[in-house]
């Protein structure tokens, strides 16, 4: 990652639907699925990932998107008022998270949250953590770009028609 580079770290479900639709956002430069949010599991995998999230590793160009706008998009693509689920993807390992890498990106989190919660836009509150984050352990080579090799996949994401997500009002 160069300096005019920065990440964000993120789950929401499947990895494999999230990856396909976050690659295309302006201002992405990359992204890896893997696995986050057990520090108790090292070097986890597929089969065996303890409590680990299936998470998504995202490289941005900050001259070209900001985090809010990637979190933005995030809580457009995921129902972020299920607990451990995404679609038909049920477990620990599909539950909404925002491993948050320095104050800055917890604090935009927290704000966009109180945004999602205040908009009504989502059936009920955003169960999303929001938690620093820890080692990404990057998986397997066949569940990279997954649905751009196989693109009748399964996902449960998908980007909602005229979804736009406005800033409550300050107190």
């Amino acid at each position: 990652m160069s300096d005019a580079e920065e990440s964000a770290l993120l789950a929401g479900g499947c990895f494999w639907g999230m990856q396909e639709l976050i690659r295309a956002l302006p201002g992405v430069v990359g992204t890896r699925v893997g696995y986050s949010g057990d520090d108790d599991k090292p070097n986890a995998t597929y089969r065996d990932h303890g409590k680990h999230a299936e998470s998504i590793e995202i490289t941005f160009d900050p001259t070209a998107t900001d985090y809010r706008t990637i979190l933005e998009y995030f809580f457009q693509i995921h129902d972020p008022s299920t607990r451990n689920r995404q679609g038909n993807d049920i477990g620990l390992s599909y539950r909404s998270a925002i491993f948050y890498f320095d104050d800055e990106q917890r604090r935009v989190a927290e704000d966009t949250i109180a945004d999602v919660d205040a908009s009504g836009l989502w059936p009920g509150p955003v169960v999303t953590e929001v938690v620093p984050a820890g080692p990404f352990w990057e998986a397997e080579p066949e569940h990279q770009d997954y649905l751009l090799r196989y693109p009748d996949g399964y996902t449960c994401h998908f980007p909602r028609p005229n979804w736009r997500l406005p800033k409550r009002s300050e107190s």
